[in-house]
């Protein structure tokens, strides 16, 4: 059945806040190898569900000039904030005290509001449904 996913972007401005998202890369495994079998993947998600840290799939970033399927992008709904007490566990989780990441194949971002304003305009009715017929 298909499913609808949100853009990160998109989530920010309905959230009016910056948003944390995980993007899986491909490095060293087949494109065609599907992202919910992937170990790092499973083990975040696992971890995220026994601290009861809410998450849900979404898209990654808009594009008005590129298309993607869906890679197993996760939104992370914790506030981008090193006082906040999920924040630091999501942090600590995912990474090294330098910063650099505990999985190899996992890309830990913050989508800033500022950025996600630049495509408010794709939240007006239609947009994507002319944007397709426009394609």
């Amino acid at each position: 059945m298909p499913q609808l996913l949100e853009h990160i972007d998109a989530i920010a401005r309905q959230l009016k806040r910056d948003v944390l998202y995980l993007a899986f890369v491909r490095a060293e495994r087949p494109y065609y190898e599907d992202f919910k079998t992937l170990p790092s993947r499973k083990r975040i998600l696992q971890w995220l569900d026994d601290e009861s840290i809410p998450w849900r799939e979404c898209g990654p970033y808009a594009s008005e000039t590129v298309t993607r399927s869906y890679a197993g992008e996760v939104f992370i709904n914790v506030p981008f904030d090193d006082r906040d007490a999920q924040y630091r566990r999501v942090q600590e989780f995912l990474e090294y005290p330098d910063g650099s990441m505990r999985f190899d194949d996992v890309k830990f971002y913050v989508v800033p509001l500022e950025d996600a304003m630049k495509n408010a305009h794709h939240d007006e009715p239609g947009f994507w449904e002319r944007w397709a017929d426009n394609f």
